[in-house]
């Protein structure tokens, strides 16, 4: 039996990944869970565990310029936490430290009308504070990346699915209230879930190391995504062309507009895994989020 150690509280993919593993896997895994806000986790064993899995962090939930203090903490928790975490579980004989990263480490979305596609070649170029945290940790963490102390980052994408936070609660609450939405075409790699937690599971499995970037196996499109939502929850809502010359004025002075109607995505080449991970399509995804 491989024995877990999911380094975070309460958060929306820890609870998730724990959940999954308690429900499918009980007799092949052990899953523990350590508080990280107070300073006592220092004091807690790593030893005799296979793997940790860091899902501490402060998430993006800011737009524009953000206060030094602000940025201290982002850099404090997302980085120092994580690399601190990471040394803690080599020293007492941890195997692997798997690491919740983020697609943002690329950058914001490409302006409406414009596609964003990273490659294997891209290079990471964050915008903002948060993606920066992000990158600086995973570069820290390459610093104890070894044969015995296998180092495996996940870049993700949006993540979401039933009870889950952030910008796809928005979407739901257009779905929930408009009649009509604007037609647009674009893009974006987004992860349900009930996928990644099943990719975690195979890291765990397979002992993995090095960088990975799931996702679901379609790209969404947030029109379309906004009708199946509202479709879900048995309502109808039609999408009215010509309203993306609005979209991209109003994306040059907001940028939650272009995160939402901007095209960002992974290559799908990236996101080939030699065991299969997405379990859901779109559409399922979607009717077990709204269920």
């Amino acid at each position: 039996m491989k024995r877990i150690l999911i380094t975070g509280a309460n958060s929306y993919i820890g609870v998730s990944f724990e959940n999954y593993i308690k429900t499918f896997y009980p007799e092949r895994y052990s899953v523990d869970t350590l508080d990280m806000e107070k300073e006592d986790w220092r004091e807690h064993s790593f030893s005799g565990y296979d793997s940790v899995y860091h899902v501490a962090g402060i998430a993006h939930s800011d737009s524009g310029k953000i206060s030094k203090e602000k940025e201290q903490l982002y850099r404090r928790i997302n980085t120092d936490l994580t690399f601190e975490t990471a040394k803690k579980a080599k020293a007492e004989g941890v195997g692997q430290f798997i690491f919740m990263s983020s697609i943002i480490v690329y950058g914001d979305s490409a302006p409406i009308g414009r596609m964003k596609r990273i490659t294997g070649d891209t290079v990471p170029n964050p915008s903002n504070c948060y993606g920066d945290s992000k990158l600086q940790a995973e570069l820290k963490l390459a610093e104890l990346d070894s044969e015995t102390f296998r180092v495996c980052i996940l870049r993700c994408p949006m993540i979401y699915g039933k009870d889950g936070k952030g910008n796809f609660r928005a979407l739901e609450k257009y779905a929930g209230k408009m009649s009509l939405f604007p037609k647009v075409k674009n893009a974006r790699s987004m992860l349900y879930i009930g996928n990644l937690v099943e990719f975690v599971r195979l890291m765990v499995e397979n002992e993995e190391r090095g960088l990975y970037f799931p996702q679901n196996r379609e790209y969404s499109n947030t029109s379309e995504l906004v009708r199946m939502i509202a479709k879900a929850k048995g309502r109808q809502v039609r999408l009215v062309p010509r309203f993306g010359w609005a979209l991209k004025l109003m994306g040059l002075f907001t940028g939650t507009v272009r995160k939402a109607f901007g095209s960002l995505v992974y290559d799908s080449s990236l996101s080939e895994y030699k065991n299969e991970y997405r379990k859901y399509s779109l559409e399922e995804s979607i009717k077990e989020t709204e269920s």
